[in-house]
């Protein structure tokens, strides 16, 4: 018996503090990229269906987790406000993307390995 062929693994890889709370993941890291992209934190969290103030929290509880700032933001005015990653972010979404392929590469592997003769 052959595994059926729509079957296929999925791997959420997420960081957990000491008491066992989501501090960073697949999310966090989507927030981030949104922002890098839209240059603004509410535009980002509207592109996601997300709550300005939900966004807040998700970057503030990730930058406490790991002691650093996230977001350099600027208060609207004339010119309009906006976000930009600092490098500590970009080092962070860098270093969680490389671990993500390194993680989804290997369980794709052992997946083949442990189910391609059930």
């Amino acid at each position: 018996m052959k595994t059926n062929p729509d079957l296929r693994l999925a791997v959420t890889l997420r960081l957990l503090d000491g008491e066992g709370q989501r501090r960073f993941g697949p999310g966090v890291a989507a927030l981030l990229e949104e922002v890098r992209e839209k240059r603004s934190l509410r535009a980002a969290a509207g592109s996601m269906g997300m709550a300005y103030s939900k966004a807040w929290r998700i970057v503030r509880t990730a930058e406490d987790a790991f002691g650093r700032k996230l977001l350099d933001s600027t208060i609207g005015g004339r010119h309009g406000g906006g976000a930009a990653l600092t490098a500590e972010a970009e080092a962070l979404l860098a270093a969680y993307r490389a671990l993500r392929e390194e993680v989804d590469a290997y369980a794709r592997q052992r997946f083949e390995e442990r189910f391609r003769d059930l």
